[in-house]
């Protein structure tokens, strides 16, 4: 009887407890289902691994040519990582002006951006260097300073004190003089001539007498159609063409003394690119690369047709800018060069190591390049066996 009545007193309360266990650990299993729903619904860095960057320009967004590098970096990226790494691009103006991209990176407004470093002056008098200067190296040239002649280590001490990591990010290779509302035909032409041209050669022009003006490049034609310039500086035929130069300007010069050689750039936020594992490092770093040789490619192959195409279907009239203007120009950059070195110690020592690789690569490229291109045209432009008498 003690055993039964044990049993009937006891055996509802050890249902219950029974009853209470399953619940806590139906209870257990949803909260971590519902965890895993959150993680999910908090977005893909957290459940997968995941990163995402900002990427701001200093171009209109989807700009040919200068703009492709941008993108590519972001398509080379995404494709590599499978995924893991999505750069988003954002057009000038869309999250900062063309001209503040430089301190959105630096204090993690954004994690990238592409632009040139010559923009930079003002904060970095050495940046100059590192897009282009005035009778300087061409891209092939500026290219290998860079990457196998010390540059690119001088580039990152420059950039270090703003937290940034730069990359070389295309270049638009030998760029043209630039658009004139009319002839240049000595250097008295130049003589208070308003234009847009940026960098060391802004300093350049002001110095043989014209007037620099400092605008990005989505303001140049509304400057040169309302008169508020009357030259401009902007890439080369491709790129020319697709903003409409030929439009509000008459006469096109060449060649582009001051841009022999025109390097973009990529730069990273420091904090951002530490934040990567080792081998979405590596990719960002290739990509660049790969990013940096494709934009040079693509200018080499459209510029011709781009230009022949404003030649010969918009009246564009093709002029070469006078010797006698090159040579005050070359003296007036000299003079210019001679003071930005005396003044910031940093530009002192970038310049010993350009010129050091300028001198060596320009010597060669006497009795390589540029004499396989005289070569080239002699025998092309000979007359045939028909024509010899």
């Amino acid at each position: 009887m003690a055993a039964a009545s044990f049993e009937r007193r006891f055996t509802p309360l050890i249902i219950l407890a029974l009853v209470a266990a399953l619940v806590l650990v139906l209870g257990l299993w949803a909260t971590g289902r519902a965890g895993e729903s959150q993680a999910v619904a908090a977005g893909p860095d957290v459940a997968q691994g995941q990163y995402h960057w900002k990427l701001v320009t200093t171009w209109p967004k989807n700009f040919p040519g200068l703009g492709s590098g941008a993108e590519n970096l972001a398509r080379y990226v995404d494709e590599l990582s499978g995924g893991r790494l999505k750069i988003h691009v954002y057009g000038a103006g869309e999250i900062v002006p063309a001209f503040e991209i430089f301190d959105a990176v630096s204090q993690g407004v954004a994690d990238a951006g592409h632009g040139a470093a010559y923009y930079w002056k003002g904060k970095v008098p050495a940046s100059v260097f590192f897009t282009t200067i005035p009778f300087g190296m061409n891209a092939q040239e500026t290219n290998a300073w860079l990457h196998y002649g010390g540059g690119l280590e001088l580039w990152r001490e420059a950039y270090a004190p703003f937290n940034l990591i730069p990359f070389a990010g295309g270049s638009s290779g030998v760029q043209m003089a630039g658009w004139f509302n009319r002839e240049i035909k000595s250097i008295a032409d130049l003589q208070g001539l308003k234009m847009r041209i940026p960098g060391l050669a802004g300093d350049v022009f002001a110095e043989a007498g014209g007037t620099s003006v400092r605008i990005p490049g989505g303001e140049i034609y509304t400057s040169l159609q309302t008169g508020v310039i009357d030259a401009a500086e902007w890439v080369g035929p491709y790129n020319d063409l697709a903003l409409g130069m030929h439009e509000v300007a008459k006469y096109y010069y060449y060649p582009g003394w001051h841009e022999p050689g025109s390097m973009l750039e990529f730069i990273i936020n420091k904090d951002s690119f530490d934040a990567l594992p080792p081998d979405l490092q590596a990719i960002v770093t290739y990509a660049a690369r790969a990013a940096n040789q494709d934009m040079l490619d693509e200018f080499t192959a459209r510029n011709n047709a781009a230009l022949q195409d404003l030649v010969n279907n918009h009246g564009v009239q093709l002029r070469r800018l006078p010797d006698d203007v090159l040579l005050a120009l070359y003296r007036a950059n000299e003079k210019v060069m001679q003071q930005l070195i005396t003044d910031d110690p940093m530009a002192a020592k970038v310049y010993a190591s350009y010129r050091k690789f300028y001198d060596g690569v320009r010597a060669y490229h006497h009795i390589s390049e540029q004499a396989y291109i005289n070569a080239r045209d002699v025998v092309m432009d000979a007359p045939g066996p028909d024509q010899a008498h």
